[in-house]
């Protein structure tokens, strides 16, 4: 792929954004690829350090605010007429209740899997603080000559501090993993509008 064919790829994909932010990046990748061309490597190699188109849409729609995204899309290409705004207006009697609701199910199925990852960080500092007082309770059985008391509650204590540290380590891996879709959730978000724009 020649560095023009990248370009008006690049330039479809993205024909949903502003226009200042259109042509912002199109000249960005312009020179980044005769930047390239003039250390000496041919047009296609240039090309193909960059990456594939696709990834570098990616990359975009992860730096653009979904906020201007949304403002960009609902901005009327022409003035409304008369007949449009009034019909807008009585059709938002069904819409707008449609669309809280939607938002409200959205939030909460949102806030419902960070209630999962925190239950999952409380079970973790409960299995902590059940092994430092099963070893608070090797010293008591110790004192008073219980030999089976301190034999289970050494047990205990290995099992719990087992478990604290594999909930510790699953705890930061369902983090990191609903972080990772929040992003992608996200940028699901902003290629969707930026794809309606192309299929127009």
């Amino acid at each position: 792929m020649n560095k023009e064919e990248f370009l008006n790829e690049l330039r479809q994909k993205l024909s949903g954004l502003p226009k200042e932010d259109l042509e912002e990046r199109i000249s960005f990748y312009r020179e980044i690829i005769e930047d390239h061309m003039e250390d000496g490597v041919t047009e296609e190699e240039a090309v193909a350090s960059i990456g594939s188109v696709d990834s570098v849409v990616e990359q975009i729609m992860s730096e653009i605010p979904l906020t201007k995204l949304v403002k960009q899309k609902v901005k009327p290409k022409n003035k409304l007429k008369t007949w449009q705004i009034v019909l807008i207006a009585v059709g938002s009697i069904v819409w707008v209740p449609l669309l809280i609701a939607f938002l409200a199910v959205a939030l909460a199925l949102y806030i419902v899997i960070w209630a999962l990852v925190i239950w999952v960080y409380a079970i973790d500092l409960s299995c902590a603080l059940s092994a430092i007082g099963c070893l608070g309770s090797i010293a008591q059985y110790a004192a008073s000559g219980n030999a089976a008391g301190v034999l289970y509650s050494i047990a205990a204590a290995l099992v719990m501090a087992g478990l604290a540290i594999l909930l510790f380590f699953a705890s930061i891996a369902v983090t990191k993993g609903v972080i990772k879709l929040t992003g992608k959730i996200l940028l699901g978000i902003k290629t969707s509008f930026v794809g309606k724009e192309n299929k127009r």
